[in-house]
């Protein structure tokens, strides 16, 4: 079951339009939408606006970062899974390469106090950075009191219950669907129109076939990694972890960012909090999805634990394997679910669900920034026990006042000055190694 391409547009009109916009991807999800839009939509026409825009709502269904299966979905409209395949990973392969690099003079930079000076300021600059996703998102999902509610419960539940991010995810869903189903209104949900056509004929065989194919795709590394090195490999625990993370990973990069930084920091020991806000800073700076700040987190955990490996493969292969499970379940979800876009969209439950885990985001990333400034601007943090959870608390007379100032700055360039993510992150990355050359 492959889409019908236009006869003018060839695989070869494919791949140089995608190369150049996986080079130019900056921005984040906003922006690489945008621009996708932008280039398929208006200027080359070879997708038309309600297809862009179903696609775009069967992608914020879909596990996984929605501008890289957006244009996977772009790929497969044009030209099948050949043509999903060359889009999907034209989106992806710069930003990796890039983030690769990175990531390796990241680990330089531990023995080298410029770059420690540049990382310090990108990492201050970061708390603004989220701090301006939260707000953006929020006002766009939170339209009624009860999605307010829904955030402000999905806060609580992280940060003082420490609910593990799955179960919240489910959780949201199951009420979405319930509001769905008896009172709407509640969300704002409009009613639903019954799909105007039929499934595709033999649909079930289709969506079974792909997902096998693409299971074992998907699973390949880690069968080899299980035969070879066994599951108490830092590679198998990098793959699974972030196979695990790809099932759940609704509402974008910074919704799992939390859940991701807390089990890499204090489960696997793999890297510290402030290392993980150097890699986010990283990740910005990147084209690509904001998700590819996995592929440091995986390169720091082999590089730190390669035996047999000496350091530098053990980076690298934990990298790529990062990579691996990250995206292949991003070809599965939109091979399979492609042809059924229409009547996903007639789903009455599936758009409350959607609407209420959107809502719970906002309170996931609320948890994110409150995480990540107790843990960058403060140099001890504890935990205070409240009967039912405990607090996040930090220890006020290790303020970090640099760190401070350098975010304070940074939320000023980012809100008044309304200057761009990569021109922020490099004036404060200069500010840091100002800072590094003065103590030095």
């Amino acid at each position: 079951m492959t889409a019908t391409p236009p006869a003018h547009i060839s695989l070869g009109d494919l791949t140089r339009l995608f190369g150049r916009i996986g080079l130019i991807s900056f921005g984040g999800p906003a922006g690489q939408i945008a621009l996708m839009h932008e280039e398929v939509v208006e200027r080359a026409k070879w997708v038309s606006e309600d297809e862009f825009l179903q696609a775009l709502n069967l992608c914020h269904l879909l596990p996984g970062p929605e501008a890289q299966q957006l244009a996977a979905w772009i790929g497969w409209r044009l030209h099948g899974t050949a043509g999903g395949l060359i889009a999907g990973l034209l989106f992806v392969i710069p930003g990796a390469l890039v983030m690769l690099a990175l990531s390796a003079l990241y680990m330089l930079s531990m023995r080298v106090d410029w770059l420690q000076g540049l990382f310090f300021g990108i990492k201050a600059a970061v708390l603004a950075i989220v701090l301006q996703a939260l707000l953006r998102i929020a006002g766009k999902a939170l339209t009624t009191p009860a999605k307010r509610a829904l955030a402000v419960i999905a806060f609580v539940a992280l940060f003082a219950l420490h609910i593990p991010f799955p179960l919240l995810i489910l959780a949201a869903a199951i009420i979405g669907a319930v509001v769905a189903w008896k009172a709407p209104a509640l969300f704002a949900l409009s009613p639903v129109a019954a799909s105007p056509t039929p499934p595709p004929i033999h649909w079930l065989a289709h969506v079974a076939k792909t997902v096998v194919i693409w299971g074992i795709i998907w699973a390949a590394p880690m069968a080899v990694i299980q035969l070879t090195l066994g599951q108490d490999h830092v590679l198998w625990k990098v793959g699974s972890f972030f196979s695990q993370l790809a099932i759940v990973t609704f509402g974008g990069a910074y919704a799992v960012l939390a859940y991701m930084a807390q089990q890499a920091v204090f489960g696997y020991g793999w890297l510290s909090v402030c290392e993980m806000a150097d890699g986010l800073g990283l990740a910005e700076t990147t084209p690509g999805p904001l998700i590819l700040v996995t592929q440091f987190v995986g390169f720091v955990a082999g590089y730190r634990a390669p035996d047999p490996f000496d350091a530098w493969t053990g980076g690298v292969l934990a990298a790529l394997l990062t990579i691996w499970v990250t995206f292949a379940p991003c070809f599965l979800w939109i091979f399979a679910l492609a042809p059924l876009m229409e009547r996903m969209r007639s789903i009455a439950w599936l758009q409350g669900s959607l609407a209420a885990i959107t809502a719970a985001v906002v309170g996931v990333i609320a948890n994110l920034s409150v995480w990540f400034a107790l843990h960058v601007l403060f140099g001890k943090v504890g935990q205070l026990d409240i009967g039912v959870g405990s607090l996040w608390w930090p220890a006020w007379s290790t303020l970090d006042g640099a760190a401070l100032a350098i975010g304070l700055v940074a939320a000023a360039m980012l809100f008044v000055l309304k200057w761009g993510i990569i021109r922020t992150l490099a004036i404060c990355a200069a500010i840091g190694l100002g800072l590094q050359m003065l103590a030095a």
